[in-house]
């Protein structure tokens, strides 16, 4: 399996907060649906997502923007539902991450 995410660590609401969230991918599970590795599978599933979303209208901000600059919730629910499953880690436990 492998493991892409983003550990952060700061201050929300005057109080320190350590957040993780990521996907996994098992290699197997990638190898059967696509023919190719884990790795692959994560670098891939993110612009599908992404091309959904500007294909829809859902992210047309009429400019040139960053990905982190647009909406993240309907990007994430996409990845859920195309099989890149989001989960998190903080102070209430692990669990998926769920913006339905």
């Amino acid at each position: 399996k492998t493991c892409i995410g983003d550990f952060v660590k700061g201050i929300k609401d005057g109080k320190e907060r350590t957040v993780f969230i990521y996907n996994v991918a098992d290699h197997k599970e990638a190898y059967n649906e696509v023919g190719s590795q884990g790795i692959s599978y994560t670098a891939g599933v993110p612009p599908v997502a992404a091309a959904m979303l500007v294909a829809s209208g859902e992210w047309d901000v009429k400019k040139m923007a960053n990905v982190e600059e647009l909406a993240p919730k309907p990007f994430l629910n996409i990845l859920n539902k195309i099989g890149l499953q989001t989960c998190i880690r903080d102070e209430n436990g692990e669990r998926e991450l769920h913006f339905d």
